[in-house]
C-alpha cells in the first residue's frame, strides 16, 4: 500500500512567505500567549508578504481554517480568542460582531 501523502497545509505552514513561525506557536493554551508568539514571529520574520499584523492574522486564520483541520472545540475557541488578543496587541479595534439584520420587507411590513 502506498504511503500517505503529506498534507499540503503543513508544507504551507513551514514554507509560507507570510512569516516564520516559532515552534509550537499554535499549541499554547493561552490566547494571549499565542498572540504574543505570532506578534514576535511577524516582527522578526524576514519572509513576510505584508505588514506584521496582516501576516500574523493571516497565518492564524489559515491555521484555524485549513491547517488545524482536526482541532478540538476547546483549542479552536482558544485560537479564535487569540484573534482578539492579536488585535489588542497591535492596537486595532475589536472585530465587529455580525448581527442579523431584518430584511427591508420585514422592516416596512405593518405589524
Amino acid at each position: 500500500m502506498a504511503k500517505r501523502a503529506k498534507r499540503w497545509s503543513a508544507r504551507v505552514m513551514r514554507t509560507s512567505n507570510a512569516l516564520d513561525l516559532e515552534r509550537g506557536a499554535f499549541t499554547k493554551r493561552s490566547p494571549r500567549a499565542i498572540a504574543r508568539s505570532l506578534k514576535r514571529s511577524a516582527e522578526r520574520s524576514r519572509r513576510r508578504k505584508s505588514a506584521p499584523f496582516r501576516s500574523a492574522m493571516s497565518m492564524l486564520n489559515f491555521h484555524i481554517n485549513r491547517g488545524g483541520k482536526g482541532l478540538s472545540r476547546s483549542q479552536r475557541e482558544v485560537l479564535e480568542r487569540a484573534k482578539g488578543e492579536l488585535r489588542k496587541l497591535y492596537g486595532r479595534k475589536p472585530h465587529a460582531r455580525k448581527t442579523r439584520r431584518p430584511t427591508r420587507a420585514a422592516q416596512s411590513a405593518p405589524r
